[in-house]
């Protein structure tokens, strides 16, 4: 209690502090400002993430709703007139900070997994992931058709295509915080996120080709364009896991020639950031570039290093993805407008997208090939948009047809509402799904035992 109690002063401190920088800040901040600003920045957010964690963990939910529920109290103090704290919204190293770390995260997530398994449940993650397209964006195009007839069409689509978007991010964390990783449900709900986000990215690939070339006049599909898209993806996956598998275990050899503590962390960190970047280069999120990395690698490939005492992988990691991960929850949470809530307009509209979103990712969960597997968690799992969902809405925003934006500040908002809601559900959804399932395992074998 007097940690909690110290971390709580501490807190407190960096948001007095904070707001007195803030004050002083002008448009010409120097360098030195902006480092005091991102160290006080960092200390609200990981105090601020583990005392969140701490709160929700104590009611037996997962340290991630915590993480993010902090994040939307720091991001919306202004409502309770205290503007100290804005400078958490627009802050790029804030902002690096986090995508570093789900990058980490991700490829934490790949160092768990393994091809192996996920080969045998290869055609369910690609069912539920088709699934898991097909409806959310036929269901989000139907509600911006019916709720806003006089947009233009384009905006239905493209609501659509922001339905799409599945953050593997928030399962991820969820189903590593309750030691479900190497369930096949997690598998499936991994490998489908991952061939989800490909697929999203076809959708997002299309319709915005379709949009650019109705701008310009022109009414028919770029097709080569979208046809190098599929290639480059669908080309990226596998020939990472070809190239990879191969090429990896002479390069963690050849880098165990150097007796130097920690290479192996840098080695690891060394490719998995050149996958994400190459994800990158050629289109992709990074995240599948580092899920990748993490997939990819076994121990077979890094055991010249363990064999001369170095730490495991995931343990030499963990320092890292303690620091870093967190402030990728809360920015999100930060990035939340509270005050979009107080609109009906926006509200209705957000209220029945959330509905079209979490319906159409549950239906992919009756797409699982395997008896015996909790489908309902599945469905549950692959609800959360979080960043991918923005992302694909802030694209949007820079769209134009006929002179109009194709997402306005309304439906932006609308999404925005959608994006937080579905991954602040999705936490407390899927522990709720696995434990159900865990206690229906057990009491069938009591009784079982209890009849013969």
């Amino acid at each position: 209690m007097e940690k909690f109690r110290g971390s709580v002063l501490l807190l407190l401190l960096a948001v007095s502090t904070a707001s007195l920088l803030a004050q002083e800040t002008t448009p010409d901040v120097d360098h030195h400002q902006t480092v005091a600003r991102v160290l006080l920045a960092l200390i609200l957010i990981l105090l601020g993430a583990k005392l969140g964690g701490a709160v929700f963990e104590r009611f037996h939910q997962p340290a991630v709703l915590g993480e993010l529920v902090v994040g939307m109290l720091l991001g919306n103090a202004s409502l309770l007139g205290f503007h100290g704290l804005e400078f958490l919204k627009n802050e790029e190293l804030l902002a690096l900070l986090a995508e570093i770390g789900v990058i980490l995260l991700l490829f934490e997530v790949g160092l768990e997994s393994d091809i192996a398994e996920m080969k045998a449940v290869g055609l369910s993650a690609f069912s539920v992931a088709t699934v898991g397209v097909i409806m959310p964006f036929l269901l989000g195009w139907g509600v911006s058709a019916w709720l806003l007839p006089k947009a233009h069409r384009f905006v239905h689509i493209y609501v659509g295509a922001v339905l799409c978007a599945t953050s593997v991010g928030i399962t991820a964390r969820v189903l590593r915080d309750l030691g479900k990783l190497a369930t096949r449900e997690a598998r499936i709900i991994l490998g489908a996120a991952v061939i989800d986000d490909v697929l999203g990215l076809l959708v997002l690939a299309i319709v915005s080709g379709l949009i650019r070339a109705a701008n310009r006049g022109a009414t028919e599909l770029p097709w080569m364009s979208t046809l190098w898209i599929v290639v480059k993806s669908v080309g990226f996956l596998l020939g990472a896991i070809w190239i990879g598998q191969r090429l990896s275990p002479h390069l963690f050899h050849l880098a165990s020639k150097l007796r130097v503590h920690g290479m192996l962390l840098v080695t690891s960190l060394s490719f998995c950031f050149l996958m994400a970047y190459l994800a990158s280069a050629i289109g992709l999120a990074t995240i599948v570039g580092a899920f990748a990395a993490g997939l990819l690698l076994d121990k077979v490939h890094y055991r010249d290093f363990l064999d001369r005492g170095e730490h495991e992988l995931e343990e030499a990691l963990r320092p890292l993805t303690t620091v870093l991960v967190p402030v990728f929850f809360v920015l999100m949470g930060i990035r939340v407008d509270l005050s979009s809530f107080a609109r009906t307009d926006i509200l209705g509209f957000a209220a029945l997208v959330t509905l079209a979103a979490i319906l159409g990712k549950q239906v992919c969960g009756l797409a699982v090939w395997e008896r015996g597997v909790n489908r309902l968690a599945i469905g549950l799992g692959m609800i959360p948009r979080g960043e991918v969902g923005l992302i694909v809405a802030g694209i949007g925003m820079t769209l134009i047809v006929q002179g109009q934006r194709i997402v306005t500040p309304s439906i932006f908002s609308a999404i925005v509402i959608m994006v937080m809601v579905t991954t602040l559900l999705t936490p407390p959804l899927v522990k709720w799904a696995l434990t159900r399932a865990d206690v229906r395992a057990t009491i069938a074998p009591s009784e079982s035992s209890a009849r013969s």
